[in-house]
């Protein structure tokens, strides 16, 4: 497959019709102009990248980079998304969610893999690993039905709380030893200082989703920068913050690290601090609005981080009590291990690490990863011991309903 290869002297219109689905990036990015032939065709003829980065005071190489990632990830996908198969006689199923800016490269690294384990051993593979941005209804049409362990993909891959720990849904099955975790027992040294291991040894965690503030200085004024989480629950900073409510799986791990350290209280103030739930990629999109219509801190991941270093007002903030830790849970059953295990020390293994922490931006725990943080990279973590004393879907519930009540009550 040939690689595209962008330069800084191309036009915004040489572009656009060699790779018109770049559209979506210049218009996310505040091109919304180019939706239009006749703007494309005059101003994009002679508007060379360079040019269009500076006008918007963006980082040219990261704007060639947002720009690269989309006609790589167009590429991939015609190769990669026809090779994700499920076949009704195989002997192991794979299943899950995989975050949307890496799931593309894996697909690609596992179907490879796939085709050399199967000529190894004799074993055919079924697997469908979905984009998370379906979430929850993907879950819930998949997963949520099941009754029986045995119905269960062998591998089972996704992010978050509710679905691992909810006792309606994969919960019950931890508590009757379904799983086992096959990752090495070391970390990775950026996890040294939490327990992010599974000390019953059940589920496996082979990255986290970390949660960071981005903080927009033409919207700051007088106030000062939040520095840690608890800032955010000040009483100045009351409809000021945006926060990813669609993304379930952050957003929970959000509200239990937040209500494990303020309580109901603490979730009420949270509430009251939410000026807007839009998508990360919106909130950049949007930094250069009109003030009354931005948030002066968005919640987001650390993956979105990449498109905000475009804006000079934006700053992003790592959390000096720790980034929120969303975890990306790997579960493996214990009775299918004689054929899975390769399957799952793949999938938990140094390249899959390297491309989740240096293209997604999703720290991995394999040991011997560069995770490419800079300076001081703390982590919120609830804690397995917080996991093993409460019903975790029952609290993501409890604290979800004291949310919205506080933020409808603004």
């Amino acid at each position: 497959m040939t690689t595209a290869v962008l330069n800084k002297d191309m036009t915004v219109k040489d572009v656009l019709d060699r790779w018109p689905e770049t559209l979506d990036v210049f218009v996310a990015n505040g091109f919304e102009n180019f939706r239009d032939e006749k703007q494309r065709n005059a101003v994009g003829s002679f508007l060379k990248l360079e040019r269009a980065a500076q006008t918007k005071k963006y980082d040219l190489d990261n704007f060639l980079s947002l720009l690269q990632e989309k006609i790589d990830g167009e590429l991939n996908q015609v190769d990669v998304t026809m090779k994700t198969t499920e076949k009704a006689d195989s002997q192991v199923k794979v299943s899950g969610l995989l975050p949307c800016p890496v799931r593309l490269p894996l697909l690609e690294g596992f179907d490879a893999f796939i085709e050399q384990y199967t000529e190894e051993t004799g074993n055919e593979v079924s697997y469908k690993l979905e984009a998370a941005s379906v979430g929850a209804n993907w879950i819930e049409e998949n997963i949520q039905g099941i009754e029986n362990a045995d119905e269960l993909p062998d591998i089972f891959l996704s992010a978050g709380f509710e679905t691992f720990f909810d006792q309606k849904t994969i919960g019950r099955f931890k508590d009757q030893g379904v799983f086992t975790d096959i990752t090495d027992t070391t970390v990775n040294p950026d996890f040294s200082d939490i327990d992010i291991k599974d000390p019953k040894k059940d589920y496996s965690i082979i990255a986290a989703v970390p949660a960071v503030f981005m903080v927009n200085h033409d919207v700051l004024g007088d106030l000062p920068i939040p520095r840690c989480w608890a800032d955010l629950l000040k009483p100045e900073y009351e409809q000021k913050v945006a926060l990813p409510v669609g993304d379930f799986d952050l957003f929970n791990a959000i509200l239990l690290a937040l209500h494990k350290e303020h309580g109901d209280e603490g979730i009420k103030k949270l509430g009251r601090c939410m000026l807007k739930a839009m998508h990360p990629s919106q909130m950049v999109k949007n930094a250069k609005r009109v003030a009354e219509e931005k948030p002066l801190v968005t919640i987001m991941p650390y993956f979105f981080t990449k498109m905000a270093r475009m804006v000079k007002s934006l700053e992003i903030i790592w959390p000096e009590d720790g980034a929120v830790v969303s975890p990306i849970f790997m579960l493996t059953k214990r009775e299918s291990l004689e054929k899975v295990k390769p399957i799952a020390e793949f999938l938990s293994s140094k390249p899959v690490g390297e491309i989740l922490a240096q293209r997604g931006l999703f720290p991995s725990v394999h040991p011997e990863v560069d995770n490419q943080l800079d300076g001081d990279h703390p982590w919120k973590w609830i804690g397995w011991d917080y996991i093993y004393q409460n019903d975790i879907g029952a609290m993501i519930k409890h604290t979800t309903q004291i949310f919205e009540d506080s933020m409808n009550a603004v």
